[in-house]
């Protein structure tokens, strides 16, 4: 974003690129006019300055630009798959691949939310949650990178949410097999874990898939 001869915009961008993102909110103390906030929005907008996340929610190209430079770009993304949708955590496909489980790169970020099945895209990908019953939110922990924290699912975890939303159409062992799952590297660690998560699920239906999983 350029500096232009107005000091209220070019305090508006001075502060604009220092954060990972950005609503009109966090912008009041500057501007509490909210229509030329959003005007001024989606001026730069246009001319690729700003980058929008979602609806309301914005980042800047400088910022962007300056975070790839240090190597921090893919850290970013998973942080902005935590703060896209609040109480989420990235699960599922993206963290199976993480963990060599899965032979295809995933298209997508892919998340477990605590309330709501929803999905956004923008210009730095697809992301997409799935809403858990509140007592399987867990199996998850804090990754720091730079000045970025991501909640990320464990294997056994992530393995766990990812049967769990397929649990109806995994009734046999021929339909787990076709989820084409490397599991070779799952230790007597990973699997005491996941079965907790059965346990605590109290599905039938998982009970079998675990079993199938193991043979």
């Amino acid at each position: 974003m350029k500096n232009g001869f107005n000091p209220k915009i070019r305090r508006f961008v001075a502060l604009a690129e220092k954060l990972p993102y950005f609503d009109f909110d966090d912008l009041t103390g500057l501007e509490k006019n909210r229509n030329y906030l959003k005007i001024l929005f989606s001026r730069y907008e246009k001319a690729g300055k700003l980058i929008r996340l979602k609806k309301g929610l914005y980042t800047t190209r400088v910022f962007l630009d300056a975070i790839e430079k240090k190597g921090f770009l893919s850290i970013y993304q998973e942080f902005l798959a935590n703060s896209l949708c609040p109480s989420s955590y990235l699960s599922l496909d993206y963290i199976l691949y993480e963990h060599n489980c899965l032979t295809e790169l995933p298209n997508n970020f892919t998340s477990i939310a605590k309330n709501k099945t929803v999905d956004f895209t923008n210009n730095l990908g697809n992301f997409f949650y799935h809403k858990i019953k509140n007592n399987l939110f867990c199996g998850f922990a804090v990754v720091k990178r730079g000045d970025f924290s991501v909640l990320k699912a464990s294997k056994a975890k992530a393995l766990f949410d990812y049967v769990y939303l397929r649990k109806n159409g995994l009734s046999d062992k021929k339909a787990v097999e076709e989820l084409r799952l490397n599991l070779d590297n799952f230790k007597a660690g990973d699997w005491r874990e996941f079965k907790k998560y059965v346990v605590l699920g109290g599905s039938a239906k998982i009970k079998k898939i675990f079993k199938l999983l193991r043979q």
